[in-house]
């Protein structure tokens, strides 16, 4: 006697490993708060409709759920019974076709994802759900974006903050060759042997060589200043800024704006807000060295009058993106394929797929018999005609 299935759903196919994955970030995507796994999970369904729902029930995460992927792994319908049979699963609230927004600027991209619930659910449920998607899409940061790469940036001609190297205490020249080096193999391998071996004339400092007459030694070594090779004593000059460099360099573009190192400092600041206007050093040369009178009797006021007239507009900042669009996610028609807020797609369909899905649209009795009495008036028309034309 054979056993009988008493599971209303049809048996899926098993799965193979080779089964298509769809690219990183499209493909199936469960719903969340599904009920458990059950064998009337599709009762409510038809044959056709359970066999499909079944399979998709069981694919893993991020699987392809193209139409023509789906036909090639059901040996029993092709592709015009599985899109047809997928129309039905979003009608009943099974699936829904959505389109989200990745990335920002000129990278984004549309990533298409199914996603699927074992439970079925109505419209308010598919909108909430996806409204919640939408909000998390928006709150996600776009790639390459951290708040290391927010934070404003020091100006160029800042320079880097590295710490300064220690300096070396002030000792005397002669306290400092005191201090023996360490000895090497040769030294040690001879220790040993010579215990009482003087160290070498040369590591003694000369001012106290005992070989020296008292009257022509030199001085004491802690009397003597220490040497400038001990280390940095005086802090070295900070490096101008490119306004100074600028205008330092606007008397070799042209002589009759050559200007000295105090009046280049005097008009840094006037220069430093053109470079803050996003311009460089090349713009700022070109303005103020164009259109120049025969003779400049004074570079430093010509200069600083130009500064001041001819400062560019300001610009907004590169940095600070415009306002992008708001990422929204859109439901694609399950049936079409057309594009639209969630709102505006009711069971996952357009309106004229909605329409043409509904039940006894294009089968109404009484647009059937007015297609019948149509047809019968045109046939005894034609009759007629036929009966002139074969008068004498």
């Amino acid at each position: 006697m054979a056993t009988q299935h008493t599971s209303s759903a049809l048996p899926a196919p098993a799965l193979s490993a080779a089964y298509p994955m769809a690219k990183p970030g499209y493909g199936k995507r469960s719903a969340p708060d599904q009920h458990p796994r059950t064998r009337n999970d599709f009762a409510h369904l038809p044959t056709r409709e359970r066999y499909v729902a079944g399979f998709i029930d069981h694919l893993p995460e991020g699987a392809a759920m193209s139409v023509k992927t789906l036909a090639k792994q059901l040996p029993l319908y092709g592709q015009q019974a599985v899109s047809t049979s997928l129309t039905d699963l979003s009608v009943t609230g099974h699936l829904r076709r959505v389109r989200c927004p990745v990335g920002a600027g000129d990278e984004t991209r549309w990533v298409f994802r199914t996603f699927w619930s074992r439970t079925a659910r109505d419209n308010e449920w598919w909108n909430t759900y996806l409204a919640t998607e939408q909000a998390a899409l928006a709150a996600r940061p776009a790639p390459g974006v951290t708040a290391s790469s927010t934070a404003a940036s020091p100006p160029p001609w800042v320079p880097a903050e590295d710490p300064p190297p220690p300096a070396l205490p002030d000792r005397p020249q002669g306290e400092a060759t005191q201090e023996s080096p360490e000895p090497s193999h040769a030294d040690a391998a001879q220790g040993p042997a010579e215990p009482a071996e003087t160290p070498a004339p040369t590591s003694v400092p000369h001012q106290r060589t005992p070989a020296d007459p008292p009257d022509t030694a030199p001085a004491p070594g802690p009397a003597r200043s220490p040497a400038p090779a001990t280390g940095p004593t005086a802090p070295t000059a900070a490096p101008h800024s490119p306004a100074y460099l600028a205008l330092a360099r606007l008397g070799r573009t042209d002589q009759r704006l050559a200007l000295s190192a105090d009046d280049c400092a005097a008009l840094e600041a006037g220069a430093a807000a053109w470079f803050a206007r996003g311009v460089d050093a090349d713009y700022l040369t070109a303005a103020l060295a164009a259109g120049l009178p025969e003779r400049v009797d004074s570079p430093v006021g010509f200069v600083r009058r130009r500064l001041a007239d001819k400062i560019p507009p300001r610009l907004p900042d590169e940095r600070a993106l415009p306002d992008a669009p708001a990422h929204r996610v859109l439901v694609e028609c399950t049936d079409c394929g057309a594009p639209g807020r969630p709102e505006a797609l009711p069971d996952g369909l357009c309106r004229p797929c909605r329409a043409a899905h509904r039940p006894g649209a294009g089968a109404s009795p009484v647009g059937t018999a007015e297609a019948a009495a149509g047809a019968r008036d045109i046939g005894a028309y034609v009759a007629v005609l036929r009966d002139m034309l074969r008068a004498p």
